[in-house]
């Protein structure tokens, strides 16, 4: 890294001489181009562009340029506990969330678990995400979820939720709307959504939560397809009532029936991969062959980092491995060899930026470099990295090769919150300080035994069974 000093605030900036993935509806490659940003906007892309002077050159020669990354379901007050459940099953998670850790969280934890992940994405090059917002058990913790987003650099979805409560009771509480409503208009946040789950009850008792979205004008995110918890019954319900509405998201959608799969298309709704969560916690196997199946828009999601990793590289790269892996597999059965892959890299790389804004219903801002559209950019580029070189395919570069590390510059709105591969917004020392003391109070209210017990699920017994083919060539032989 060059130790160079950032561009000042508010100041043009232009990047010269990267490998520029545009994301537009062609899906443009520049081999050597140029993002020219001004006023927090993108103004041109294209060759040898002409810049305003006092503008900010930054040289992305061996770099690869490409649209902010798009997040659209993360539990980010859940990153206040970063991979202590690396080893769960979404059985463990449930306990940890609905009797343990997460009935414990206060406002302040809510809310340091908020400040670090915003940082944590806009680091990686995700310049929106959407918070999964379902640990608001109090207005206090709702208030706090809000202000840590508002004050924090990068574009955030609100998506309330309190999974403590039942959704028909929280979403008609006057103050919640109140909060909700705040959140939806305030230029700081990119908006706001209701985040809640339908089970399957046959009374469709949720019917006041979606109604509450419609008067508040508020798309819905809500898991579905999660094995055993959200399934083909609330996908009925909800289409049965009138209540899947163009731009609701369906986060997972991993086991549904092919009438499931039908309805969320014909009624113009999208799903949210998050797929190492769904290799990992058993909602289902990762639908993006599903999708494709009945042309269902995709957008991506990292979930939580109380388990899996917090950016978009390791969701692309574990989303096209697990629909490769099945295609390859699903062959197999019948004898078959696959011989040219159906997803490609191009592919996740579209889901990452321009999936996102899609769903979000903000593609006419994010999501490409287009001229007009909001002057978030990633720059990857390391020239201190091997991985570097050769760039002879881009969007496989993006998705195989690079990590956050390689992330060199952010912009969001034109301005720099990464640069010169080190975080520049933000206040990391203070979120630090308030991320230690939330983990000393969980520890001791919780007690050093159910904290160790949490993090260390027990090994379910398994029956070791001698293998016959385990033997010496001269042990067979001498048999004979």
């Amino acid at each position: 890294m060059s130790g160079t000093p950032a561009p000042q605030p508010g100041q043009p900036i232009v990047f010269r001489n990267g490998i520029v993935l545009k994301m537009d509806d062609a899906h443009t490659v520049l081999p050597d181009g140029d993002v020219l940003v001004i006023d927090g906007k993108i103004a041109e892309v294209g060759t040898d562009v002409a810049a305003p002077d006092g503008a900010f050159e930054i040289d992305a020669k061996g770099g690869i340029l490409l649209p902010g990354m798009v997040d659209t379901h993360r539990h980010m007050w859940q990153t206040a506990m970063r991979a202590y459940g690396a080893d769960w099953t979404l059985t463990q998670y449930f306990v940890w969330y609905y009797l343990e850790h997460g009935m414990k969280f206060r406002p302040e934890d809510v809310a340091a678990g908020n400040l670090v992940s915003a940082l944590d994405a806009v680091e990686s090059g995700v310049t929106t995400a959407v918070d999964w917002s379902h640990g608001l058990r109090t207005i206090d913790h709702g208030e706090a979820a809000y202000e840590a987003l508002a004050t924090s650099p990068g574009r955030f979805v609100l998506a309330y939720g309190n999974l403590a409560q039942a959704p028909w009771e929280w979403t008609q509480d006057p103050a919640i709307r109140r909060l909700i409503e705040r959140a939806r208009d305030d230029s700081r946040l990119f908006g706001a959504q209701i985040a809640f789950d339908v089970p399957g009850d046959e009374s469709f008792p949720e019917q006041p939560a979606f109604d509450t979205a419609r008067e508040l004008g508020l798309k819905v995110t809500t898991h579905a397809g999660v094995w055993g918890a959200t399934n083909d019954n609330g996908i009925r319900l909800m289409y049965d009532h009138g209540v899947m509405q163009p731009g609701n998201i369906y986060v997972h959608a991993a086991s549904l029936s092919d009438e499931s799969y039908q309805m969320i298309a014909a009624t113009g709704g999208s799903v949210a991969l998050a797929t190492e969560s769904e290799m990992t916690c058993g909602q289902g196997y990762p639908p993006a062959h599903a999708l494709r199946k009945h042309g269902i828009p995709a957008s991506m999601s990292v979930d939580t980092s109380v388990w899996f990793s917090a950016d978009m590289f390791s969701a692309m790269r574990t989303t096209i491995g697990a629909d490769r892996a099945l295609e390859h597999y699903i062959a197999h059965q019948t004898d078959e060899t696959v011989t040219h892959a159906t997803i490609r890299v191009e592919e996740v790389v579209d889901w990452a930026t321009r999936g996102g804004a899609k769903a979000l219903g903000r593609w006419d801002e994010i999501g490409s470099l287009e001229p007009g559209k909001l002057g978030d950019v990633v720059l990857i580029k390391n020239d201190d990295s091997p991985t570097m070189v050769p760039i002879v395919n881009p969007y496989g570069h993006v998705v195989y090769q690079v990590g956050r590390g390689d992330v060199h510059t952010v912009l969001v709105g034109g301005e720099p919150v990464k640069w010169d591969g080190k975080l520049v917004a933000g206040d990391l020392p203070s979120v630090r300080a308030k991320l230690e003391d939330t983990v000393e109070y969980l520890r001791s209210e919780l007690g050093e035994e159910t904290w160790k017990a949490g993090m260390n699920p027990e090994i379910p017994e398994t029956e070791i069974l001698s293998n016959p083919y385990q033997y010496r060539r001269s042990d067979a032989q001498h048999a004979h």
